[in-house]
């Protein structure tokens, strides 16, 4: 648990890192600070002090306590070729993520980079620690996948921030659409179309979606799942999407195709595309428990082509997704961004510009053309 002075101090730091304070503006007063946080004048002083000695702030005799100019120390610090690069991440150790990672590592380690690697668990209060620390450590750029990028970010002014002191970023496999930035990303919109055409084209008319939808991944293979349906001339039974966010991951898609297993009378689902690989697994075991025969029954599509599909003894139609080579062109565009802002000259002298990677189907035995 913090202790209350760390509380304030963390506080202010947190201001003075989003942009909130900028260089030789007034902070809040003691008294103004006493009451925002119910602590005490020695509390806040100690608080205050602290951040002082430390460079964030500076005092002016009887005009109050301001927030320091810390750009001369950066620069400085920036002089030092430090070649530091930092990449966060939803996660670091499950499912495709580590394929990501590796392709950008090796490929940053190659051009003699270090690289520090933050996992927030899309959970927005991590990232925003992350991003305090990047912005106090000097990193020389940064590769970032959002935390779930559907929803209003609370830290978008950390991002204005790192571009306020010239610190390069990208973002991969999503964005933040009010951000606009550089990106690499796989068209998502265009898979859930591909998925949802393949089981069409198959004959299955009463096709099952499940979607994650915190994240523009989700949303957008939803849209494509809805487009095919209307490129073909097809209605969808509302009741046939089941969307879910991460935390709710483990548990509902599974509750709620159970429910609907047991619901089925007359036209009942032929086939269902699935989120990703990770979700079609779990939906396999609920089919298997249903003694429900994979895709005699019913078929399935997943998404992303990673081990997962190939190590169930049903082998998973899916859609590819590039993950080692979007990293790997992840590390190669945050470098170009490096050497442009150190004016430094290039090979080519190309615009650095979003890289969107296009969906390939991988057809295995998960899906079949229906009553075949």
């Amino acid at each position: 648990m913090q202790t209350k002075y760390n509380i304030v101090k963390q506080a202010i730091k947190s201001k003075i890192l989003d942009g909130t304070f900028q260089p030789h503006q007034k902070i809040n007063s003691e008294s103004q600070l006493m009451k925002q946080f119910e602590v005490s004048r020695h509390t806040v002083r100690l608080a205050i002090g602290d951040l002082v000695n430390q460079g964030w702030l500076y005092r002016e005799q009887g005009a109050g306590t301001f927030c320091a100019d810390r750009t001369k120390e950066e620069g400085s610090l920036t002089g030092v070729n430090q070649k530091n690069i930092a990449i966060i991440t939803t996660y670091i150790s499950d499912y495709i993520f580590p394929s990501i990672i590796r392709g950008a590592e090796s490929y940053l380690s190659e051009h003699g980079y270090n690289v520090s690697l933050f996992s927030t668990n899309n959970d927005h209060e991590n990232e925003k620690r992350f991003l305090e620390t990047i912005l106090t450590q000097h990193f020389d750029g940064v590769i970032i996948e959002p935390t779930k990028s559907a929803l209003s970010n609370p830290n978008i002014n950390y991002y204005l921030n790192l571009e306020r002191h010239n610190i390069p970023y990208i973002m991969i496999n999503s964005y933040y659409d009010e951000l606009e930035p550089l990106s690499i990303v796989l068209d998502d919109e265009k898979g859930g179309f591909t998925q949802t055409e393949h089981l069409i084209n198959l004959g299955h008319k009463n096709i099952l979606g499940f979607f994650k939808t915190d994240d523009i991944q989700g949303t957008r293979r939803m849209k494509g799942y809805i487009k095919a349906h209307r490129s073909h001339g097809l209605s969808i039974n509302p009741t046939n999407i089941v969307t879910y966010n991460t935390s709710e991951k483990h548990i509902k898609p599974v509750q709620e195709l159970r429910k609907m297993i047991e619901l089925f009378n007359g036209d009942k689902p032929t086939a269902i595309v699935c989120y990703n690989d990770e979700l079609a697994i779990k939906l396999l075991d609920v089919l298997r428990e249903k003694n429900l025969k994979i895709p005699n029954d019913i078929s399935v599509v997943g998404f992303d082509n990673s081990f997962l599909a190939k190590v169930s003894e049903v082998k998973l139609t899916t859609v590819e997704h590039p993950q080692s080579e979007m990293g790997k062109t992840a590390a190669q565009m945050i470098l170009n961004l490096i050497k442009d802002q150190n004016g430094n000259t290039r090979k080519t002298n190309e615009k650095v510009e979003s890289v969107v990677f296009d969906p390939e189907l991988i057809t295995r035995s998960s899906t079949k053309k229906l009553n075949e």
